[in-house]
């Protein structure tokens, strides 16, 4: 495997708990696999007062924790922390920026990127002091961790101090479902085979579900979590780009602003829902107590951090249209939650009943073609057709043709994170948001937050451990569907 050019990896919040489970692990993973060059550094930067001993001890007990055993080894931990250093820096301390400098003009002539897993409402201070500092320069790179503002005002207010030091192609805003195998996939299938595109229209496709579900409740991100929400926290970033890539048209190429021109155009046709539409076509609901993995749980509002009677949702369905000639009529339905049923996270898109049936009027109501792209716990891609049952009489049932790409490509896997990193050191924006992508999805969700708030729309509870409120099947309902674990 050829490696990358020299770089500096630069991580702000490195104490945080997405560098502990997500950017050490992946970082050393690419060190594992030979990818890393001997002059690679990682520079690790909070503002706790540590020495660089400090930070390997808590580095190494943290990888210890959340690094996959099978492919954790001591010795080769002992060489990746040789290119691991620490620095001290308050974000809002000026001066603090010089000692990193100096750190970064010891080999200036290379890759700097700098990943800011902070709050949000520090990118501007740690741009300004970037900046100020001149720690940028033209093979700088910055990239940006969700959640990228509150609503669209904020998001241009972000935007706008990241671009008073780095430029639009050197600002890269990660969203890690982006870099998921089994999403690369999807391309792969639409627009490298033959077989599908013809049917990837309005003509032939009934409806496209997107689910991203999890078991856990909201963990140690009370503070947080209450303040943004389910629509802010997943539909906003994760499911719109998902959406996007089910329903964009052929990109002229893989080139990033192709491919992003093309998910833009997407946001763009999306029918707004504001008023009663979005009371409508939404559902709210908020996880009471239940049990989740076979373990009693408390609520949502018994969680630390959280206002006892707090009015944020854990749980968000919408149906969403897409007004282009290929999906008009096509309803996409969109669903993210937390304490559900299950830990998964796919796209389904179901196909039309054949026109006429010449299996008889015996034959059981026939299922409707299904592509099944799971995308969490398990990687893969199933297509669901209707075959004959063994026996004398003609009787169909559906049978899965079903590419596991975890066993597939067993050897080859990367996390996303993996790929996202590597991508964003070769200056890849393919996998990256827009700024005009940005606040088009923001100002989509922009009149859903303002609908909720104006007609006082509150959350319906849930079960913990379910799969969200009733009112959630009954959307689907309407319109003759149901989920696909119901199906």
């Amino acid at each position: 495997m050829s490696t990358v050019h020299p770089f500096d990896m630069v991580i702000f919040g490195s104490t945080g708990d997405l560098v502990k489970r997500k950017l050490l692990p992946a970082l050393y993973y690419r060190f594992a696999e030979g990818v890393f060059p001997p002059e690679a550094r990682i520079v690790a930067v909070s503002r706790r007062d540590w020495d660089r001993a400090q930070y390997l001890a808590f580095a190494e007990a943290e990888m210890k924790r959340f690094a996959k055993a099978d492919r954790f080894n001591a010795d080769t931990w002992a060489a990746f922390s040789e290119r691991l250093h620490y620095v001290k820096v308050d974000a809002a301390e000026a001066k603090d920026y010089q000692a990193l400098v100096r750190m970064l003009d010891s080999v200036p002539e290379r890759v700097r990127v700098f990943f800011l897993s902070t709050s949000p409402q520090l990118f501007s201070d740690i741009c300004a002091g970037l900046g100020n500092s001149n720690a940028v320069h033209a093979q700088s790179r910055v990239v940006l961790e969700k959640p990228l503002g509150h609503d669209f005002a904020s998001a241009q207010s972000i935007s706008d101090a990241v671009a008073e030091v780095f430029t639009e192609p050197q600002t890269f805003r990660i969203d890690h479902y982006l870099g998921k195998e089994a999403v690369q996939n999807l391309m792969a299938l639409r627009f490298g085979n033959a077989l599908f595109e013809p049917l990837w229209r309005r003509d032939w496709v009934s409806d496209v579900q997107i689910t991203v579900a999890e078991q856990v409740g909201v963990e140690d991100r009370g503070d947080f979590y209450d303040n943004t929400g389910a629509i802010r926290d997943m539909v906003q970033n994760h499911l719109l780009q998902l959406l996007c890539i089910v329903a964009m048209e052929p990109p002229t190429s893989l080139e990033p602003d192709a491919v992003r021109d093309e998910k833009l155009k997407i946001l763009h046709a999306l029918r707004p829902l504001t008023g009663r539409d979005a009371i409508t076509d939404t559902v709210r609901g908020q996880y009471r107590a239940g049990a989740s993995q076979g373990q009693p749980v408390g609520g949502y509002c018994e969680e630390a951090g959280i206002d006892g009677h707090s009015q944020t949702e854990t749980f968000v369905a919408l149906r969403a249209q897409i007004d282009t000639w290929r999906w008009a009529g096509v309803p996409f339905f969109l669903r993210t939650g937390k304490r559900l049923a299950e830990r998964m996270a796919e796209i389904v898109v179901t196909f039309r009943e054949v026109p006429h049936s010449i299996f008889g009027d015996g034959q059981v109501s026939l299922a409707p073609n299904r592509l099944v792209i799971r995308l969490q716990p398990d990687e893969g891609v199933r297509l669901s057709i209707l075959a004959k049952s063994p026996g004398p009489h003609t009787y169909l049932r559906p049978v899965d043709l079903n590419l596991d790409l975890a066993e597939t490509y067993a050897d080859t896997q990367m996390d996303a994170y993996e790929r996202l990193l590597m991508d964003a050191i070769q200056g890849n924006l393919t996998l990256f948001l827009r700024r005009d992508e940005l606040e088009a999805a923001w100002r989509w969700i922009d009149p859903i937050l303002e609908a909720w708030a104006h007609y006082g729309d509150k959350p319906k509870s849930y079960i913990a451990g379910t799969w969200g409120p009733a009112a959630s099947t009954a959307l689907l309902s309407r319109y003759g569907i149901t989920w696909h674990e119901e199906s």
